[in-house]
């Protein structure tokens, strides 16, 4: 009888030690199943589109609190950009005009934002509205932006950049 007990104790402890193992397999297999998935489905087109709105929302406010911090971050070490009256920027000319004391914005607002977005390449474009003051004179302005992002790993980047002021007669057809 003490030599079945033993049996028996040991064809359940062997029967048991089977089970974690398979049941980790199959838990590895169902949490490799889960990220493949992850992987393989297709983003959501109209979340990376909120995502660039989000980015031109947040640099209209950039500039507004002279905040340099936002373009370090979002506008690629290689930018290149041209400003309203045509002169050619990089990042750090862009960030220094930004920063800049001889503007203080009351506000800066982008609004009217489109984005089209082709696979890891997205075109905005806005208009930015703004209200300042500027060797003692208070000013408004009307700009249109068109900027061009590139998605890598650490997320969306400005790769260019370019704006158009907007007369205060925008009659023309072209």
């Amino acid at each position: 009888m003490i030599k079945f007990a033993g049996i028996a104790t040991v064809a359940i402890t062997l029967v048991l030690a089977e089970g974690p193992p398979q049941q980790d397999e199959r838990a590895a297999g169902e949490r490799n199943e889960c990220i493949r998935r992850c992987l393989t489905q297709p983003l959501d087109p109209e979340l990376r589109r909120q995502e660039i709105v989000s980015l031109e929302r947040e640099a209209g406010h950039a500039i507004e609190l002279r905040n340099g911090g936002y373009f370090r971050r979002v506008y690629s070490d290689d930018f290149a950009g041209t400003l309203s009256h045509g002169q050619q920027v990089n990042k750090a000319q862009w960030i220094a005009l930004v920063q800049s004391d001889a503007v203080k914005y009351e506000s800066f607002n982008a609004s009217d934002i489109k984005v089209q977005i082709y696979q890891e390449m997205a075109i905005a474009t806005c208009l930015w509205s703004s209200r300042f003051s500027s060797k003692g004179q208070r000013l408004s302005h009307q700009l249109r932006a068109i900027h061009v992002y590139l998605n890598g790993a650490s997320g969306w980047h400005v790769v260019s950049g370019q704006v158009t002021n907007l007369p205060p007669d925008v009659g023309q057809p072209l």
